[in-house]
């Protein structure tokens, strides 16, 4: 075992992956580069370099550089994981899905029940989220509520590298549509990860450190923040139960249940906008199934319902961060609003 970046954590499970299995290919705008230029081949490994090094291994054959077109790769993809490929196409940005959505919810998330349960569709769509990085509203969004609510796709959002490498093999090894996606602010973050292949299942939360006074769930990179305010609490004499969920389709909501039962306080970190996100579907799931363990109203640590600035300034303002996690844990335990200053 050795530190790995969340990036480097990535290839390795899409290089081991395709050492293993010769059906599996990667697609996507510039994952190799240099294609038909001279100068160096290899050039880009994708917008941030996570493919960087695959093609010399594995030929332009199984790493395809596509045209900018996502509505044609994506469907491409679709239908190679249908006739028998495992095909792992980049979105490079998740934004980007709206040049693609009906080849997605339409075509790939309904193929197993148009035919009777008898297609797989082992396709894994990777794609870019997350604000924090100066990219502007259209490259910085969270939309993965809208991929939770189609049936038929799985979700999954890896907060770390080490579950980021273990999640994309179970995600490649899945024979049904798994959106899989990375925190671009997190990949330059480090830390122990297997040399060997793992995998990490669907559906099953990570408690990352439990306490007695308040369960947070958090998703994705804010599993970190979370953790960093259940740190600075701990020192106050609050002890946190911190829940990453791991996925979002497949939700594990029975561990969720099952921690709030036992400290009777729920605070939800969800980078998503408000509105219909994962924070308001845990929090109508514990309403509904656990109203009575609750000592104290939900809260949840949202952004503001507005696009993602491009301004530093106010990006920072926009993205939850750990104050204001530690300010709604404090207020789950009835501290006044005065002592929260």
């Amino acid at each position: 075992m050795s530190k790995k970046s969340y990036r480097t954590a990535i290839n390795e499970a899409l290089r081991q992956e395709m050492r293993r299995d010769p059906t599996v290919i990667l697609m996507g705008e510039d994952i190799a580069g240099g294609a038909g230029a001279p100068g160096e081949q290899d050039a880009w490994g994708g917008v941030l370099g996570v493919t960087k090094g695959l093609v010399g291994e594995f030929g332009r054959e199984r790493v395809l550089d596509t045209p900018l077109s996502e509505s044609a790769y994506i469907g491409a993809a679709a239908g190679a994981a249908a006739t028998g490929l495992r095909p792992v196409a980049e979105l490079m940005f998740v934004d980007f899905v709206g040049v693609c959505f009906d080849q997605i919810f339409n075509q790939a998330a309904k193929f197993r029940y148009m035919f009777g349960g008898n297609a797989r569709t082992p396709l894994v769509i990777r794609a870019m989220y997350g604000a924090g990085f100066r990219a502007a509203s259209q490259h910085s969004q969270c939309l993965y509520p809208l991929f939770t609510h189609i049936p038929g796709l799985k979700v999954v959002l890896p907060s770390s590298a080490y579950e980021a490498k273990g999640l994309l093999i179970q995600s490649i090894r899945d024979d049904d549509p798994v959106i899989f996606l990375e925190n671009k602010v997190q990949y330059d973050e480090e830390e122990e990860v297997p040399d060997e292949a793992y995998t990490i299942p669907f559906g099953e939360a990570n408690l990352t450190r439990e306490g007695g006074d308040v369960t947070i769930v958090a998703f994705g990179r804010m599993v970190k923040i979370a953790n960093e305010a259940a740190d600075r609490l701990e020192k106050q004499g609050i002890s946190c139960t911190v829940l990453d969920p791991r996925t979002v389709s497949p939700l594990d909501t029975a561990t969720i249940l099952e921690c709030v039962r036992e400290t009777g306080r729920l605070v939800i970190v969800d980078e998503a906008s408000p509105r219909c996100n994962m924070a308001t579907d845990v929090s109508a799931l514990v309403a509904q199934e656990a109203f009575g363990a609750l000592k104290a109203p939900i809260r949840m640590v949202c952004p503001p319902h507005v696009p993602v600035p491009f301004a530093p300034n106010l990006e920072d303002l926009y993205v939850p961060n750990a104050d204001r996690v530690e300010a709604a844990v404090r207020a789950t335990m009835g501290f006044k609003a005065r002592e929260l200053a």
